[in-house]
C-alpha cells in the first residue's frame, strides 16, 4: 500500500504503458478509467505514462479518446473533460483495436507500445490489466508470450511487465491452480496481481492502523474479550446483465471466497514484523491456513444457501432470481450464503466468524462488527432494559467509519441503562469530501509494485481448500439444499436460526 502526501506527488511514479484489455467493457468504463483520470489530475502518473486500450473496436487514438471522455461524464464528474487536466490526460490515451484471439494483433501491440519510448522503456515497463472474462486469461497470456511482452523482455530488477487479473480466481481448487500455474510460466510472482477491489477500499486499509496503532484495541483484539465477529457483505441488487456469468459462480465463488476471506484475514491476523507486502501477506495468509476443517455434518449445520425470489419493493415489483436475463429457469445458483467459521489460532480459538452475503437483499452494506463478551459480573441483572453487549463496527460500505456502543445510565432519579453510539465518519472527520475510489489505490500500488493489497497464489489456494468441503457436499441434494427468501429481506430464515441455536442474532443493518 503506497502510504505518500499528496502534496509531495510531483509525478516520480514510473513511467510505464498501462495497457487495458477488455477497455470497452462496464468496469473500465466505471471504474478503471475514471481512476486512471484522477490519479493524472492529482499528480501521480509520470508524464510519460501511456494507456493504451485493447479492444475489437475499429478506433484510432482520436475516436478512443472521445470513448473515454463519453465514460468519463457518464461516470465520473460531469464536465471534467472541459478542463486543462483533459487536455493533458487525453494525450495519454492510445489503442490497438484487435480480437484476443489475433496473434498478430499482439505483435502489432508490442511495436505500438515500443513507439510510444524514445528509449523503450514504456514498451519494457508495462502493466496488462485483464478485464475481461476469467476463461480467457490463459490464452491472453499466451499471446503475449508469444510476442515476447512478458519476462522475457523483463527489466534487470525483474519486478516488470506485471499483470492484473480480476477476480473470479479459478472455479475451485483445481482451476485456481492451473491459472496459477500458466501465469507464473510467464510472469514472476512479484509481477501478478490478483485484485480484490475490497482490500482498496479505505476502511478496510484502515482495519490495519486502527489494530495496530492503537493499543487500547489490539489489547483487548482476542477471545478472552471478545464472543463473536460478524461480517456481512449485503447488495440490494440482482445479478443484473450478468446472469450468464452468475450461474457459473454463485454468491460463494462471487463474494465468499475473494472478499469475505479477505476480511477475515485482515481482523484475525497477527502483527506483522514490518508494514510492507511480504510481511502483511504472511500473516494474513496464516489466519486462511488456520481456519478450522469444515466436515460435512457442519456443512449440513452450520451454512445456509438461499436464491431470492420475487417480490414487492418499495411499492415496485422485484422479479426472482430464476425470472433474470440468462438464467435457467430451474436454476440452482445461490445467491445468499450465511455460514460460520473458527480460525484455530491462540488468539481466535473459540470465537466463531459468522458470515453472510446476498444479492437483493434489504440494504447495501459491507460491515464487518466485533462482539464483546458480557461482563463477568452482572451487576445490573434485575434492570428491566439491560442493554447488549458492546460492539464495534467498521463500516466498510457506504457511509464509512466506525463506531462503538458503550452502556450508559440514561438521565433520571432511576437505575436504568442504555446503549449509545460513540461515531467516527470518515466523511465528517476528513474535510467532508467523498473518499477516492478502491482502484485508484490499487492501480497506483500496481505501478509503484507495492503487492501488500494484493493475494498471492498461496492465499487463493488456502481460501479454496477451506470452502472445498462446502462445495463438495453441496453437490449432494439433501446437504446443499437451496432455501429462498423475498427480494428485499435480509434473506432466509435458515439464516436466522444458524445465530439463534448459538444464543447470538445478526446485527441489525
Amino acid at each position: 500500500m503506497t502510504v505518500t502526501a499528496p502534496e509531495q506527488e510531483t509525478r516520480q511514479a514510473t513511467p510505464c504503458a498501462f495497457v487495458i484489455f477488455g477497455v470497452a467493457g462496464d468496469l473500465a468504463r466505471r471504474k478503471l478509467l475514471p481512476s486512471l483520470y484522477e490519479l493524472w489530475v492529482e499528480g501521480r502518473l509520470h508524464e510519460e505514462t501511456a494507456i493504451v486500450g485493447v479492444a475489437r473496436r475499429d478506433y484510432d487514438d482520436a475516436k478512443f479518446r472521445q470513448e473515454v471522455a463519453a465514460a468519463l461524464e457518464e461516470f465520473h464528474v460531469p464536465g471534467c473533460t472541459q478542463t486543462a487536466e483533459w487536455r493533458s490526460f487525453q494525450r495519454t490515451l492510445h489503442f490497438a483495436g484487435f480480437d484476443l484471439e489475433d496473434t498478430d494483433g499482439y505483435r502489432r501491440l508490442y511495436q505500438r507500445l515500443s513507439e510510444l519510448s524514445d528509449d523503450t522503456r514504456v514498451e519494457r515497463q508495462a502493466v496488462f490489466y485483464l478485464s475481461v472474462p476469467p476463461e480467457v486469461f490463459p490464452d491472453v497470456v499466451d499471446h503475449l508470450d508469444e510476442a515476447g511482452l512478458t519476462r522475457r523482455h523483463a527489466t534487470k530488477d525483474g519486478t516488470w511487465p506485471r499483470i492484473v487479473v480480476e477476480k473470479p480466481f479459478g472455479r475451485d481448487l483445481v482451476s485456481s491452480r492451473s491459472l496459477n500455474d500458466r501465469l507464473l510460466a510467464s510472469f514472476d510472482e512479484e509481477c501478478i496481481y490478483r485484485i480484490d477491489h475490497y482490500l482498496g477500499k479505505e476502511t478496510v486499509q484502515n482495519l490495519l492502523v486502527f489494530r495496530f496503532g492503537n493499543t487500547i484495541f489490539e489489547s483487548i483484539w482476542h477471545r478472552g474479550s471478545v464472543d463473536h465477529v460478524q461480517i456481512t457483505v449485503a447488495e440490494t441488487l440482482g445479478v443484473e446483465n450478468r446472469g450468464r456469468t452468475y450461474e457459473q459462480m454463485g454468491a460463494l465463488r462471487d463474494i465468499l471466497q475473494n472478499h469475505i476471506m479477505q476480511l477475515i484475514a485482515t481482523v484475525a491476523m497477527e502483527p506483522p514484523s514490518a508494514f510492507d507486502g511480504r510481511h502483511v501477506r504472511n500473516e494474513r495468509i496464516k489466519v486462511i491456513e488456520a481456519l478450522r476443517p469444515i466436515t460435512e455434518a457442519e456443512v449440513a449445520g452450520d451454512f445456509v444457501r438461499a436464491q431470492y425470489i420475487e417480490n414487492v419493493v418499495d411499492g415496485e415489483p422485484v422479479k426472482g432470481y430464476r425470472q433474470e436475463e440468462n438464467v435457467a429457469p430451474n436454476s440452482a445458483t445461490e445467491t445468499f450464503v450465511a455460514g460460520k467459521f473458527h480460525v484455530d489460532t491462540w488468539r481466535w480459538s473459540g470465537v466463531p466468524f459468522y458470515i453472510r452475503t446476498g444479492k437483493r437483499l434489504a440494504s447495501r452494506v459491507t460491515e464487518v462488527s466485533i462482539h464483546f463478551n458480557e461482563p463477568p459480573m452482572q451487576l445490573f441483572r434485575g434492570l428491566d432494559d439491560t442493554p447488549p453487549r458492546n460492539v464495534l463496527a467498521m463500516r466498510i460500505q457506504p457511509d464509512e467509519g466506525i463506531s462503538l456502543s458503550i452502556d450508559a445510565k440514561r438521565p433520571g432519579v432511576t437505575m436504568a441503562l442504555d446503549s449509545v453510539q460513540m461515531d467516527f465518519s470518515y466523511a465528517e472527520s476528513f474535510g467532508g469530501g467523498s473518499l477516492a475510489d478502491a482502484y485508484e489505490a490499487l492501480l497506483l500500488d500496481v505501478i509503484h509494485g507495492d503487492p501488500m493489497l494484493f493475494a498471492r497464489s498461496d492465499m487463493h489456494d488456502a481460501a479454496w481448500v477451506a470452502l472445498t468441503p462446502v462445495l463438495d457436499a453441496w453437490q449432494d441434494p439433501t446437504l446443499g439444499m437451496l432455501d429462498y427468501y423475498p427480494a428485499g429481506t435480509w434473506g432466509p430464515r435458515a439464516a436466522d436460526e444458524l445465530m439463534k441455536r448459538d444464543g447470538r442474532a445478526w446485527r441489525a443493518l
